[in-house]
């Protein structure tokens, strides 16, 4: 059984988490699997975009707990082991925003602890009606800090405190009015209406996409004066690309564009 399938769909290529009796928990092989194929995607132009989607009756449960015990068996307690899967769960989570294409978590059923911050760390998420969310690590005596890093990022600082402190779930529709998922449709459309978002999105310019989500990240992290001199300079490199001056004039004679890349 393959882990993590990878298909395409036109320029889209289509990620899912295939542990269904783990509930796609972000075992040691899913953070393998996500960071290598990730990482082969990025280098790969074709591909416009990218959606992340679980099989089964989760979209993801969050770390696995049974591997998570077994380092408890080290010499150091675990500590080691624990840092080490930490720091390669981050890495994965800081490949998804670094990657040129854009992610789009296509989420059902539950996103829980690192699966809530799963969700939270991709560009954008469609959640099919009845999924609910939560970071509920605070349950069992462990707060989920690391999720806590892009869900802190996504929602209102009260909100996030108050799901992390008290381990209790939103559904989806409190989970869009917060700002963590962008649309909530039926669970029959959730792969139609995900695609539907991804394909909109792989029909503009490449290039252009590419350019401003990494302005995206990189913009928030300045203050404001710092901002609008680094986007400043980011508008006059994508105002010089070819594709952009064909964009334009498209749009001027009202036409089609025709874009090379």
């Amino acid at each position: 059984m393959t882990i993590l399938e990878v298909t395409r769909d036109g320029a889209t290529a289509c990620l899912t988490m295939n542990a269904p009796e783990r509930l796609n928990a972000l075992s040691d092989e899913m953070l393998a699997a996500l960071q290598t194929t990730l990482d082969d995607i990025a280098d790969t132009p074709e591909i416009r975009v990218v959606t992340l989607a679980g099989r089964g009756k989760a979209f993801c449960a969050g770390h696995d707990l049974k591997q998570m015990t077994a380092l408890r068996q080290a010499e150091d307690g675990g500590a080691a082991g624990f840092r080490d899967l930490f720091e390669r769960c981050s890495r994965v989570m800081a490949r998804i925003q670094s990657m040129p294409q854009p992610v789009i978590a296509q989420v059902h059923g539950i996103a829980t602890a690192a699966g809530c911050q799963l969700v939270a760390t991709c560009d954008l998420a469609v959640a099919a009606e009845g999924t609910r969310f939560g970071v509920n690590g605070v349950n069992i005596g462990l707060f989920c800090s690391t999720p806590m890093v892009a869900l802190s990022r996504n929602i209102p600082r009260k909100q996030a405190f108050e799901m992390l402190t008290t381990g209790d779930f939103i559904d989806a529709a409190r989970a869009r009015e917060l700002g963590l998922v962008n649309r909530v449709v039926a669970q029959q459309d959730l792969a139609q209406e995900t695609q539907a978002l991804a394909d909109q999105i792989a029909a503009k310019l490449g290039t252009a996409v590419k350019i401003g989500k990494q302005a995206f990240y990189h913009q928030l992290q300045l203050p404001v004066d710092q901002a609008y001199a680094y986007t400043g300079d980011v508008m006059v490199e994508n105002m010089l690309h070819r594709d952009t001056e064909e964009g334009i004039s498209a749009f001027l004679e009202k036409r089609d564009p025709r874009w090379e890349q």
